[in-house]
Formats: C-alpha cells, structure tokens, sequence
C-alpha cells in the first residue's frame, strides 16, 4: 500500500509542480496581490489533491459518501485538465530543449550555458496550457453541478403492421441507468419522476442498473420509486451493476443476499422484475408481449446471464413483441441474428458515456467506437433497437452533451 501512495503522490506532485510554472509565468505582469491569490489558490488545490490521492488509497471510492465521492471528482477532474495543459508547456520546454542544445554550436560552451540560462517560458504557451485547464475544468464541474439533472424528454413514434389497432397511441415510458447510490440527495430523482408523471404512460418500463452495487443503496428513496405508476404496470429487468459483481463481499451467500434484496425492494415498489421470461400486455382484448431477461453482455466481458429461450418460449402467439435487455450489444449478437419475429428491443448501459455533442441530425460521443448503437433507435429489416441515455450517472458524477434522458415511446398501428 505505501508504494502505491508513493506512485498516486509523485504522479500529482510532478503535474501540480510542471503546472505551477506555467501559473507563475501567466500572473508575472499581474499586480502583487492578485499574483499572491492566485498562487496560493494554485498551492491549495494542488495540496487537497495530494491529500485526496493518499485517502482513495487508504480509503477506497466504494466505501466514499456521496458528497466525497462528488468532491473528489472536482480535484479529479482538475488534476486531468492541468494534464491537458502541462502538454501545451511540454511542447515549450522540448522548444527549449533544443534551443540549448543548437546553441553549442552557435557559441563556445561558456557562452551556450549563458544563453539556456537566458530562454525564457515561451509565455503565450503558458496562456494556452492554463487556457486548456480552466476551460475543460469549468466544462465538466458544470456537467456536474448542472449537466446531471438537465433531463431530457425523447419522444418517439414507432409504426409497425405487427400492432394491433387496440394500442395504435399507446405510450409507453422507458428509462434506464438510474444508479441510485451516485445522487447526492433524493431531490434530482423526484425532478426526474415529476416529468415522467406529466408524460401519462400506459406503461412504464425500466431497462436496468436501478443501483452502482449495493441494494442498500435505495435506502431512503422508495417513496420516489413507488410513485412510478402507470395503468399497466411498472416493468423492470436487471443490468450489469445490479448483481454486485463490482465490490467484494465477504461471502458468496452475502452477494446473493444482496441480489434478493433488491429483488424485494423492487417489488415493494409495485414493480414487476422479469426475470428471463414474459408477460402479456392487454388493451380491450387484444394482447402484446413483453419479455424481459437477464443482462446479456456482448462488449467488454459483460456477464450473460440472460436465457433467451426461458423468455421467448410461449411468447410467439404475440403479434408485437418487446424485449427489455440492458445491454444493446445483445441486439447485434443474438436477438437479429436467432430471433427475427422481436419486434422491438429496449436497452440502455452506455450512458453515452455521459460526454458527446448532440444536435439536430449530428450526434458523437467517445462511446460509439466501443457500441455500435448507443444511443437512439436503430433498425435492421423489420426489427427496432431503441438505447437508453440514461437516467443518472456512473463513475463522473455529472453529464456534458450527453443528457439524461426519460424516453417516451408511441405505438402506431399501421
């Protein structure tokens, strides 16, 4: 443990020391009590973030609080922009570097150690280093005080022959990825569940990650989980963070424990878990099917523990039937290529990993070159794909670009 201190605290060390020269070189023509400011605003941060490194080792992130969860996030991020910056003064000093070196050849060599002593930080470096640290830093600080509750409404019209007339209109709300154990309070749940009340769904469906890793971490919030209610019914299935398979537990029976609390929690909220298996939906006699499975991980080593046969078994008398499965990789690796007759598939887990651009008609995030449907519908043939962005948030506790999304699906007989 102490060498891995030692390598977190001389890695900060080396950034906020590199970083320094590049402040003290942009505050030189400031006045004395500004430079004083800022410099020891700089010494500061510089000191916390020394300090938060050693904590995280001592004290591991799964056990933080929220709130030091969300400040050491802000340092983090800081850190990582003086990163970006202190690329920017490394140009300078190779410029440098080679300047010394040239002038061996341009003067005797009690001459050359006059000239590298007299070469100067190339200033407008420093301005771009310290330009390319605050930006992105007051960037995602805003993505974490603002960007995670911006929510989002995705309305969505879906046609299909397969539906029949009796749920042409019918609307149905998905959402994903709520991470519960990541909100610092219940007050951004309840701004997002308020929007979904205002949607008046049929139906509502949640497609997974309803916690970080821990059951516990609903504590305090069911009242907002059970005011989700729509005339058919709350439906849930589970997502990869759901089972506990990130933390370590004392026991394989705790880890199970924890995966039945949750189990009971969710129907304590008046929702119904599927759990690789399938249920009708009924509007004035006519039916459709809703299946619901396991996570199925097709990226990254996910698990699968998915049963397609459990859920689809029964399930063909339906004319339009809906799969919930977490992950969307599951659509490209199974469901297109074994079950053609899936109408609709709803996924979520990639959160658009919570940073990108989107405007009309363009959409990037860095999570594309890692799933190939991210975030949105998608179509293959007669099969539709739809992506969750995502509720809340995992990991950077904040959205850039990538907003949290409450999605409103309507069915369309055709």
């Amino acid at each position: 443990m102490l060498i891995r201190i030692l390598i977190f605290s001389t890695l900060i060390i080396l950034i906020e020391v590199y970083f320094l020269q590049a402040v003290k070189t942009f505050v030189q023509d400031f006045s004395q009590g500004k430079k004083t400011v800022l410099l020891y605003t700089t010494y500061a941060i510089a000191c916390v973030s020394i300090l938060m490194a050693i904590v995280a080792v001592v004290y591991p992130p799964p056990n933080w609080t929220p709130f030091f969860r969300f400040l050491s996030s802000i340092l983090i991020i800081v850190v990582l922009c003086k990163l970006i910056g202190c690329t920017f003064l490394l140009i300078d000093d190779i410029i440098r570097l080679f300047r010394w070196i040239f002038s061996f050849f341009k003067a005797k060599p009690e001459q050359a150690v006059e000239a590298a002593a007299g070469i100067s930080r190339l200033k407008f470096l420093s301005q771009i280093a310290i330009t390319f640290t605050v930006v992105p830093a007051i960037g995602f600080i805003y993505g974490m005080v603002s960007g995670a509750y911006k929510y989002r409404v995705h309305k969505v019209k879906l046609p299909s022959s397969n539906i029949p007339k009796e749920f042409d209109g019918f609307k149905i709300v998905q959402l994903s990825d709520i991470h519960t154990g990541s909100f610092l309070n219940e007050d951004g749940l309840k701004k997002a569940f308020e929007i979904v009340a205002e949607q008046n769904a049929d139906l509502i469906l949640f497609t997974g990650d309803l916690v970080n890793n821990e059951a516990k971490e609903l504590e305090g919030y069911e009242h907002l989980f059970k005011s989700l209610k729509a005339p058919h019914g709350v439906f849930s299935v589970l997502g990869n963070h759901d089972y506990g398979d990130y933390v370590q537990w004392d026991s394989k029976e705790a880890k199970r424990e924890n995966l039945e609390r949750l189990k009971a929690k969710q129907k304590d909220f008046g929702w119904t878990l599927l759990m690789n298996e399938h249920v009708p939906i009924e509007k004035n006699g006519a039916q459709i099917g809703l299946l619901g499975i396991e996570n199925w991980g097709g990226n990254m080593r996910f698990p699968r523990y998915g049963k397609m046969k459990e859920a689809y078994d029964g399930a063909e008398k339906y004319p339009f039937k809906i799969l919930m499965s977490h992950d969307p990789s599951h659509w490209d690796m199974q469901v297109v290529l074994e079950y053609p007759e899936i109408d609709l598939t709803l996924s979520g887990h990639t959160h658009g990993m919570q940073l990108g651009i989107e405007i009309p008609g363009f959409k990037w995030s860095p999570i594309k070159y890692m799933y190939k449907n991210w975030a949105g519908l998608y179509k293959q043939d007669k099969q539709m794909l739809y992506v969750n962005r995502g509720l809340g948030f995992l990991g950077y506790p904040g959205r850039l670009g990538i907003w949290p999304e409450i999605t409103v699906i309507e069915l369309q007989s055709v």
